[in-house]
């Protein structure tokens, strides 16, 4: 079609223009671009091990949108973003066939083995078809080639011990500009249609106005989110101590889906940090959104280090551990039916919106695994098909954190559900929320309804068993809780209304999760 050198630019979880290498390469080095995203019909199976749908619908709902959204972008800088449905490595074959004037493919790279795998057949038919490969490395705060090991297999098995080392010996390479304008697309080339939820057998989710997460995908709406979360609000300036919240939009930055899908650059947030800290203040919150961008980049870098050992049952530490398979017991999990009502709200969170908060995240995989004792790539499983920010390094690096069998330097960590229901929920306001059938139980009481006594529960018009199930399993450790509960039948230790940020006393708990000794969680 055209003689004149022609770059693709294969576009897969780096959906922006801003502090994108791919498009600043290919704009030097030819006169024309195709910004190509594929539509893989391996992402819309089922998962590895228990074949949950692979891409759930929130989640598809949130690429749908962050790929018009960067159509858009591109449109508006005189290109166009390139969709088709098929395997890149196919689509790209065809593409250089059809073209004739393919110099080069583009692509980020990534860690994990099914991207890899498309990585490697690209390379392979650009190989056959006598076409350069030239490949970046763009999802990490921290460039790879900067950290201070000598190779990744030196990198430490401790966040802190990686953390103090990049932050005193590592640097944050400056963006990439965003270009005024992007070279056209070859002359003739079809942008092809963007399909619908129903073109990859999917159901359009329904939104619930209870989400914690009420935002759009694209590039767009994660830079109005930015600007919204510290400019416009300064929110950004009391993160510390909001960050364990359950209910708002506001608790926490909420920028891990777009981070997923690479509508934001994590070097751009840092940037943002640091012009924010340099205007307006600098104190823990704003440094504790770089120590979570931090975290962010060491799973990455895990799963460069160990490979496909992320995925395996026995996990980093090649641990053997009894894991039972109930599948009577993983359903009343995910469908939040467990009897346990800080659980139970948090699972239902996430099947009606596709979001839960780190502080519900970190509780449920504590009880999937610890108190019910199941496989914990069920949970992993479950997270990836339903998460609209599935990150698939930080989903199964949490996963193997919480299990006991990955990056945690303390043996045996479990959560108290009922601790930890009435320390961030303590008047029981994102239970009821939640789990309506208990919303006539007043106070911390909602936590253990099978505590209270037949007249409270027929006054509330709960039976146990039927409008709410009894726990599938209760803890020893519990009972220690249970008769310190917030607002309900007796007086409250913590005050009459339960705030649905985080407690004062609890501000710093989330280091907590990483840090402390202490087995009373």
């Amino acid at each position: 079609m055209s003689s004149s050198r022609t770059v693709i630019c294969l576009l897969r979880n780096d959906l922006r223009l801003h502090d994108n290498e791919l498009f600043h390469w290919a704009q030097r080095n030819a006169e024309h671009i195709v910004p190509l995203y594929c539509f893989d019909p391996r992402h819309y199976v089922g998962t590895y091990n228990y074949s949950l749908p692979k891409t759930g619908p929130f989640r598809l709902r949130f690429l749908l949108e962050s790929i018009r959204d960067l159509r858009n972008t591109l449109i508006n800088k005189g290109s166009n973003l390139v969709v088709r449905r098929g395997k890149p490595e196919e689509v790209v074959a065809d593409l250089i066939r059809q073209l004739g004037s393919v110099s080069s493919v583009a692509f980020h790279e990534e860690v994990t083995s099914e991207e890899l795998n498309v990585e490697k057949r690209v390379k392979d038919v650009c190989a056959q078809m006598k076409v350069k490969v030239h490949t970046c490395w763009g999802s990490t705060l921290y460039h790879r080639d900067d950290l201070p090991f000598p190779h990744m297999s030196r990198l430490p098995d401790v966040y802190t011990q990686f953390r103090k080392a990049v932050e005193s010996e590592g640097r944050v390479r400056p963006v990439f500009s965003t270009p005024e304008k992007l070279n056209p697309l070859p002359p003739g080339l079809e942008e092809g249609a963007i399909p619908t939820a129903e073109d990859l057998q999917q159901t359009e989710p329904v939104t619930d106005p209870r989400s914690a997460f009420l935002c759009s995908g694209g590039e767009s709406q994660a830079l109005v989110r930015l600007k919204h979360y510290f400019w416009d609000t300064d929110a950004v300036a009391t993160y510390k101590e909001t960050r364990n919240g359950l209910i708002g939009v506001d608790y926490s930055t909420k920028f891990s889906p777009w981070l997923a899908m690479g509508c934001i650059s994590p070097r751009y947030i840092y940037h943002q940090i640091k012009q924010y800290e340099k205007e307006r203040t600098a104190n823990q919150s704003t440094y504790w959104v770089i120590f979570e961008l931090l975290w962010r980049d060491y799973f990455r870098f895990v799963s460069v280090k160990y490979g496909n050992r992320i995925f395996q049952v026995k996990g980093l530490q090649d641990k053997s551990v009894p894991w039972k398979k109930d599948m009577k017991l993983f359903d009343a999990w995910k469908e939040g039916r467990t009897g346990v009502p800080f659980v139970d709200a948090n699972m239902r969170e996430l099947a009606a919106t596709g979001f839960m908060s780190n502080r519900g995240r970190q509780n449920v995989a504590s009880f999937l695994t610890k108190d019910l004792g199941l496989d914990w790539r069920m949970g992993a499983e479950w997270f990836e098909s339903l998460l609209i920010d599935h990150d698939v390094c930080s989903n199964y690096g949490n996963w193997l954190y919480s299990a006991g069998i990955g990056n945690d330097p303390r043996e045996n960590r479990k959560f108290n559900m009922i601790k930890q229901g009435l320390d961030y929920d303590n008047n029981g306001d994102y239970v009821r929320r939640w789990v309506p059938e208990l919303q006539n139980i007043r106070g911390g009481d909602v936590h253990t309804p099978w505590a209270l006594s037949t007249a409270v529960l027929a006054h509330a018009h709960v039976t146990l068993g039927d409008t709410y199930p009894a726990p599938i399993v209760t803890a020893p450790e519990w009972s220690r809780h249970i008769n310190k509960k917030a607002g309900g039948t007796g007086p409250s230790p913590r005050g009459k209304k339960g705030p649905s940020h985080t407690p004062k006393q609890h501000r710093d708990r989330g280091i907590d999760f990483y840090f402390s000794r202490s087995k009373n969680l």
